[in-house]
């Protein structure tokens, strides 16, 4: 891999790098920045946390002049999250050179980001329904838009966004560059690099194993109505320093980080119906450790980048393998180490199954830790806390007591009672979580992506519907930025028609659901 300082850029942006602690370049960056600083139009394979933001953002900063006053550079990014954290890494990587750029999503108040416009960014960071709107209030312009970027493309069109891509798109002048990033590369992506793209060089570092190499994989086989006495278990035993737990809706991220609180753990619940200050308040108490277990559905986690993610729990098993590999994605982080726990229900276990055929990694399965293992776990924890103080040798202040308390009982049993206390009482808190519905295996045809969704067909009275339904398949579309508050998540929009025909719909979450039709000629029902 090559040093950031054989790629020939400006020293600030060198500086900005440096100070960031990067010193080789990560695969995706080593074969894109090059490509990119020529000028080229680019088609990126990469999974998320290998770089790929760094891969188009130094060219990007590289290039633009310090005095440019106009909106030069687009990246376009599938959810809030991901814009806001596109925009704080930009923001790292301009430090130096003082360029300024500017996340634009729904979720904030629409008058702030007018009045944040008025300082004319050269970068704007955006969801697709978010930037529409300001194109159609006419208070963004992009007629001198010269760099492009879609970021984690196969996700804006598993989204529905394809529509508001072509229009936003349509804005830009045909002559600039563009960089196209995904984890995947299905038909309609291939489709969509073919209207947007001008002879474009492919770069892929989609590894043989596409789950990380230095995550250790697990699952136990659990009864739904064990699970909770099963995490608290695991969270004992294994003492984790942050923990994602992931949940397979709002519901039940509600139910279990409040559960998990009444038990004691430092925990709190992150899902799309939060509003953004919410969000970004349980965000700050991850970051700074006030708490250290986050319960989350798969959008509101898509596109954290956490440092220090050592667990990463599956309570409910996500329904494709991409979800998965999103979420154990969220550890095991810039080398380090991390530990991915699934459970799974009995009826779950060929789904189980689909998904390591799907990601090639076999995970080992491990008993129901005992309540011994979770007593030694906190003990030990306990332990450790007590020997670094003693190591610090911060405890000057503590001593006289100390001497007073030996001389009139054993230091074991006084030992024991500290290491009681310090570990805390588990409060025996009863628990009842609602069940959830268990998974199954997905039965595969031709047409439907490695995760198990179809995609862009229609027709008839018995076809599937993807994006778009016609005049059988029942397609729906989640739409950013359209429900009411702005949200990124939700809002349907039917494009089926008449006729018996599967669809999928994008769920308030971010999810798919399959819809099956009451007959042949009326609405659908939730299987």
């Amino acid at each position: 891999m090559k040093t950031f300082a054989e790629f020939g850029l400006e020293p600030k942006v060198l500086q900005a790098i440096t100070e960031l602690g990067f010193e080789e370049s990560t695969p995706i960056q080593d074969k894109a920045i090059p490509i990119a600083m020529a000028g080229t139009d680019l088609i990126g394979q990469a999974q998320t946390g290998t770089g790929k933001t760094a891969a188009f953002g130094i060219p990007l900063i590289n290039k633009i002049p310090t005095s440019e006053e106009r909106i030069v550079a687009l990246i376009m990014t599938p959810t809030r999250e991901l814009a806001i954290q596109v925009a704080e890494e930009i923001g790292k990587l301009t430090r130096y050179k003082g360029l300024r750029s500017l996340p634009i999503y729904g979720g904030q108040e629409i008058g702030r980001q007018i009045r944040a416009l008025k300082k004319k960014p050269q970068i704007i960071i955006g969801t697709p329904g978010r930037l529409l709107d300001h194109i159609n209030r006419k208070t963004i312009r992009l007629e001198d838009v010269q760099t492009v970027v879609l970021d984690e493309a196969d996700e804006m069109l598993d989204m529905g966004f394809m529509e508001d891509i072509q229009s936003i798109l349509k804005q830009v002048p045909e002559e600039r560059h563009t960089m196209l990033f995904s984890a995947t590369m299905p038909l309609n992506i291939q489709k969509l690099a073919q209207q947007f793209l001008k002879n474009p060089e492919h770069v892929s570092v989609i590894p043989k194993q596409i789950t990380a190499p230095s995550i250790e994989q697990a699952y136990i086989e659990v009864h739904e109505r064990q699970k909770f006495e099963a995490l608290s278990r695991l969270l004992d035993m294994e003492s984790p320093e942050l923990a994602i737990i992931f949940g397979r809706t709002k519901r039940r991220v509600d139910e279990l980080s409040e559960a998990l609180q009444k038990r004691g753990y430092s925990a709190d619940g992150l899902h799309g119906d939060l509003s953004q200050n919410q969000r970004d308040s349980v965000m700050r108490k991850f970051r700074d450790g006030s708490i250290d277990v986050l319960v989350a559905t798969d959008v509101a986690a898509r596109g954290l980048d956490v440092s220090g993610v050592t667990h990463v729990v599956n309570f409910d098993l996500p329904q494709d393998p991409e979800s998965y590999v999103h979420r154990i994605g969220r550890t095991g982080r810039a080398g380090k180490e991390g530990t991915a726990w699934s459970f799974v229900t009995p009826r779950e276990i060929d789904h189980l199954h689909f998904i390591e055929k799907i990601t090639r990694q076999k995970m080992s399965r491990k008993p129901l830790p005992s309540i011994a293992e979770a007593i030694e776990g906190k003990q030990r924890v306990t332990a450790e806390r007590i020997l670094d103080i003693v190591n610090s040798d911060e405890f000057s202040e503590y001593k006289a007591i100390s001497i007073q308390l030996l001389e009139q009982y054993d230091s074991v049993h006084l030992l024991a009672a500290a290491i009681k206390l310090l570990t805390g009482e588990k409060k025996n808190v009863d628990v009842e979580l609602t069940p959830e519905e268990p998974l199954r295996a997905k039965k595969r045809r031709p047409d439907i992506r490695s995760n198990g969704r179809p995609f862009n067909r229609s027709g008839g009275g018995s076809s599937y519907g993807g994006n778009r339904g016609g005049t059988g398949g029942g397609g729906y579309r989640g739409r950013d930025d359209r429900r009411t508050g702005g949200s990124t998540r939700g809002g349907y929009e039917n494009r089926g028609g008449s006729g018996g025909g599967y669809g999928t719909k994008r769920t308030s979450e971010g999810r798919t659901e399959n819809r099956r039709p009451k007959s042949s000629s009326e609405g659908y029902i939730n299987n």
